[in-house]
């Protein structure tokens, strides 16, 4: 039996009957969209986001390689800056602290020793000038006085030569008048004596001018003494010259071993690790007899006051978030009681959503990172733990608490 086709009526109501179920449909849509998926998730002076508490630690390690002696610390110990945290022994650096430390020592000396042979020379040198200058008075009057000395002589020489002569001619005179009977004997014989005599004086005249020509070229010597001790200044300034480059390069030594003692007393302090900043002993990783390599971690410190909630914001509110807005944390071992905190950081980027982050708007795929930094409930907030936040975006004053419950 065949169904009768619809009438052109019954078409027009059965396609009414569908127009009205489809727009029934959207209307209920529309309601649970805005009843359940577009509720706000809290007053609309605020944005609340989750996360976990968190932290920035830092392996705390040594610059030396080293054994490590004595570690100070453990897990759960706060520390202040400075604080000692562990000590490493190198007995390479210990040697090498050592050798530096003679280095400097050997410059030292080797300086005090160049020093004091420049200020031998100095006093030489002065004493030399002082001695020119008295040599050269001393040359000019010696060779003035032998210059005399031998005008004295040679003037005598020549007057005791005129006698001699006239000793000669009055000998001669009284010899042949002796002969001739006019003067005695006895007057030849003295006239005689006397040219002997004068012969004698003109010898020994003779030998006294030899003797002043001799002091005179003596004298005339003395003069190149200035000379030699001018010869004797240059060797003294050269040899001054020398002690005053072996200064400087005894200086550049020790310029270079004090700074190789420092260099190897920097390395040896290395040794000795201290905390960078206030914090708490998250973990230990080394144990004293270990041999650390440089750079390998001793402890992880965390300053607990400077911990922070990392929550994520839908990106279609992060236009209403600013670093530097009000905000509160909730930690879920005490959710009735806010902890004051910050914005400190927006993400510059949006981010898919972390897999351990829910949100109320389960539509939004991408998401914002926030950074709330604590201004309280220090000591309470550790790394790791879930905690809600709220940031207040608009006006001064929070909602009332019961917006939570």
């Amino acid at each position: 039996m065949k169904t009768p086709p619809f009438t052109d009526a019954q078409a027009g109501r059965a396609r009414t009957v569908i127009i009205l179920i489809m727009l029934l449909l959207a209307a209920g849509a529309v309601t649970v969209w805005r009843v359940v998926l577009a509720r706000p998730s809290g007053p609309a002076n605020t944005i609340v986001l989750s996360g976990r508490i968190e932290g920035d630690d830092s392996a705390v390690s040594s610059k030396a390689m080293g054994r490590l002696l004595e570690a100070k610390v453990r897990e759960g110990d706060e520390v202040k800056a400075g604080d000692v945290i562990a000590v490493l022994d190198d007995q390479q650096l210990r040697d090498r602290v050592s050798q530096a430390q003679a280095t400097v020592s050997q410059s030292e000396a080797r300086l005090q020793s160049a020093r004091k042979q420049i200020a031998v020379l100095e006093d030489q040198l002065r004493q030399n000038s002082v001695e020119t200058g008295q040599s050269k008075a001393d040359a000019n009057g010696r060779v003035s006085q032998a210059q005399g000395d031998l005008a004295a002589a040679e003037a005598d020489l020549a007057q005791q030569e005129a006698a001699y002569k006239l000793a000669l001619f009055d000998k001669d005179a009284y010899m042949r008048l002796a002969k001739s009977g006019a003067v005695s004997e006895r007057q030849g014989k003295q006239a005689e004596t006397t040219a002997e005599t004068q012969a004698a004086l003109v010898a020994a005249s003779k030998r006294k001018v030899e003797a002043a020509r001799g002091s005179l070229s003596m004298a005339e010597a003395t003069l190149s003494n200035p000379d030699i001790r001018s010869v004797q200044a240059a060797v003294i300034h050269r040899q001054i010259a020398q002690q005053e480059s072996d200064i400087a390069s005894a200086e550049a030594d020790e310029e270079h071993a004090r700074a190789a003692l420092q260099e190897a007393q920097a390395n040896r302090n290395d040794l000795i690790v201290k905390a960078p900043f206030d914090g708490t002993v998250v973990s230990r990783t080394a144990e004293p007899g270990e041999v650390l390599t440089a750079g390998t971690p001793i402890i992880t410190l965390l300053d607990l006051r400077k911990v922070y909630l990392r929550g994520y914001i839908p990106e279609g509110q992060i236009g209403r978030i600013r670093v530097g807005q009000a905000a509160r944390v909730y930690l879920d071992s005490n959710p009735n009681q806010p902890l004051d905190a910050v914005v400190q950081r927006v993400d510059p980027q949006a981010t898919f959503t972390p897999e351990n982050t829910y949100f109320r708007d389960d539509r939004v795929k991408e998401v914002v990172g926030v950074k709330l930094g604590l201004k309280s409930g220090f000591g309470y907030a550790k790394p790791g733990m879930p905690a809600d936040g709220e940031v207040l975006v608009a006006g001064d004053a929070w909602p009332p608490e019961s917006h939570r419950k």
